[in-house]
């Protein structure tokens, strides 16, 4: 498992990202400048500068709260702030290590990905 920091304006946030194929890809890409926006009122989600590799994943995921993710169809990290029902190329990546609310005030703004420590 790889441990990371979320950088949102002056709070800094902890997860850990789960050691598979798609969670060791997304950490390749780090440290990342991402702006996400809101989606559905469900989750915040960013474009990612390349596809992941998903091999071994689920065909689906049902995600949780504070969960990263990879909606592999479109290639867009996906950050939920409420549960949401599995869902087809759905793929997790990891999760929030405590509380995320200051995630969800960030449309439009940059948030930083990067490798804790």
């Amino acid at each position: 498992m790889t441990r990371i920091t979320v950088t949102v304006g002056q709070t800094t946030l902890h997860a850990t990202l789960d050691d598979t194929p798609a969670g060791r890809d997304f950490a390749a890409l780090l440290p990342l400048e991402l702006t996400l926006s809101d989606y559905h009122g469900i989750e915040k989600v960013a474009d990612l500068p390349r596809a992941l590799d998903t091999t071994g994943a689920p065909p689906s995921y049902g995600a949780k709260a504070g969960d990263l993710t990879l909606y592999a169809p479109w290639g867009n990290l996906a950050i939920f702030y409420k549960p949401f029902r599995p869902a087809a190329g759905l793929v997790r990546l990891g999760a929030f290590d405590g509380a995320f609310d200051a995630l969800l005030s960030q449309d439009g703004k940059p948030v930083t990905f990067a490798r804790a420590g």
